[in-house]
């Protein structure tokens, strides 16, 4: 597969400083396991609404089938030494390296972090392309049609599940905080709609890592020179579910 292909499965696709060439010329089997790999990545909707902390059970599935193409976690150190004494040692952690002949790309995934860890990403990618130590950076987020359509698919999800008021949302493993309770007013059939925007907003609303949040960053020109290839899961990504 390809980055057409992406693009063709409703992925949000931007490319920044030359990386589709630097990718397609220079790294073409890791581009196409990549691409392989979020074309056959599926995220339930009840995942999404799944409570819990930690990291999410569908991005960890996302890793485990990068990591098994070689894609692993790697702790980068870049140390400079003046005249034989190390003066200064810094260390990058990237969740996702990987190496072919021709050099590395690292691999970032935000599926629900604080905006700011796009700062954080995309500068290291900066630093570690400015000292040879990788070719490309990558970094995958919920996209345009995911980040627009959350409500709905939130609402149908519990819908499916015959949540009619709060206490129907312990099957989930949902517990909502007093706050939470106070600002949904409606009960029966219109509770659904009302929660799902308030659930939305609270777990994924716009201060979060999302496609639109990434984009700023590009355009401030954060990351650069490094190429980059930028990458949002569509809509079209989650499948409707039911629990066990």
């Amino acid at each position: 597969m390809s980055l057409p292909d992406l693009e063709r499965a409703g992925f949000d696709v931007r490319t920044v400083n030359h990386a589709r060439a630097v990718l397609a010329e220079d790294f073409p089997e890791p581009l196409r396991e990549l691409c392989d790999v979020l074309l056959e990545w599926r995220v339930s909707d009840v995942e999404l609404i799944r409570g819990g902390g930690g990291e999410a059970i569908s991005t960890q599935r996302l890793r485990r089938s990068l990591t098994e193409r070689n894609w692993v976690k790697q702790n980068i150190v870049i140390r400079k030494t003046v005249d034989g004494v190390e003066r200064a040692a810094i260390s990058h952690e990237i969740d996702h390296v990987r190496r072919s002949d021709n050099g590395a790309i690292a691999l970032e995934i935000e599926w629900n972090n604080k905006d700011p860890f796009f700062d954080r990403d995309l500068e290291n990618f900066q630093r570690l392309h400015s000292e040879g130590a990788i070719s490309a950076g990558v970094i995958v987020t919920r996209g345009q049609s995911l980040q627009a359509n959350l409500v709905r698919i939130v609402a149908d999800c519990a819908a499916d599940h015959a949540v009619t008021g709060f206490d129907d949302l312990a099957q989930f493993g949902v517990t909502p905080t007093d706050r939470q309770r106070g600002m949904v007013r409606a009960e029966g059939d219109g509770f659904v709609e009302e929660w799902a925007r308030r659930f939305v907003q609270d777990k994924f609303g716009s201060a979060t890592t999302h496609w639109s949040k990434l984009q700023e960053q590009i355009e401030r020109g954060v990351g650069n020179p490094c190429p980059l290839l930028l990458i949002g899961i569509p809509s079209g990504s989650i499948d409707r579910d039911r629990l066990p």
